[in-house]
Formats: structure tokens, sequence, C-alpha cells
């Protein structure tokens, strides 16, 4: 009886490690997603500015024009490499993501694990039921 509450206590020891384990790893899945977002949203403003410059039409001489293409350029380049970004991003939330699970599965494990040791200790303690007695003599009597 003292081993299987030795056992039951490092059981619940483990499940506040895993579920230490599962608030990291949300948290780290909560930061990548919040950098995803993000880099969406730069991606996003970075092509909508370079979609509204290239569509301006009141240049008035050839120096202007130049500049302001170099400029859009700068901005698509600067949106291609923003948009890598939030695929790697992406990648890695998803990767967290994957990680969270697996964290919930572990912690959850050890913790069916930890009821089904306490089940067996409240069991083991119990005193068995006694079943009807037979009775003494003969049937004849």
């Amino acid at each position: 009886m003292k081993e299987e509450r030795k056992r039951l206590a490092r059981l619940k020891r483990l499940e506040k490690i895993r579920a230490i384990a599962k608030q990291t790893a949300a948290l780290e899945s909560a930061q990548a997603e919040s950098t995803l977002t993000q880099l969406r949203a730069l991606s996003d403003r970075t092509r909508q500015m370079a979609s509204d410059y290239a569509s301006r039409r009141e240049m008035t001489d050839g120096g202007s024009l130049h500049q302001v293409g170099r400029f859009v350029s700068g901005l698509q380049a600067l949106t291609k490499t923003t948009d890598g970004d939030a695929m790697r991003a992406q990648s890695i939330a998803d990767a967290k993501q994957r990680l969270l699970a697996e964290a919930e599965r572990r912690r959850a494990a050890i913790e069916e694990r930890a009821l089904l040791q306490e089940r067996m200790i409240a069991k083991a303690g119990q005193t068995p039921a006694l079943g009807s007695r037979k009775g003494s003599g003969t049937d004849l009597e």
C-alpha cells in the first residue's frame, strides 16, 4: 500500500510538470500566432502601399516617374520578403500548435494514470463485503 501511495505522489508531480509544459507550449503557440498575424498585416499594408504608389499618374517629369518606380519596386521587394517571413511564421505557428496538442495529450495521459492509481488505492482500502453466510447443519433441518 505504501508503494501505491508513492506511485500516486510521483504521478501527481509528473502531472504538474506536464501541465506546466502544456502552459509553456500554449504561450509559445500564442506568440507564434501573434507574430504570424503581425507579419500578414505588414505584408498586406506594404502590398497596398505599392499598389497605391504604382497607380499614381500625377508625375510631372521622368525623374519623378523613375523615383516613384524605384520606390514601388522597393515596396514590392519588401512585400515579397515579408510574404516569405509570413510563410515561415505560419510553419512555426503550425509546429507550435502540434507541440501544444502533444503536450495536452501527455498531460491527459498522466492525469488518467493518476486517477486510475487513486481508484486502485481507494479500492484496496475498502473492506471487502462479506457474502451471505452458509447456514450450519444439514438441509433437512
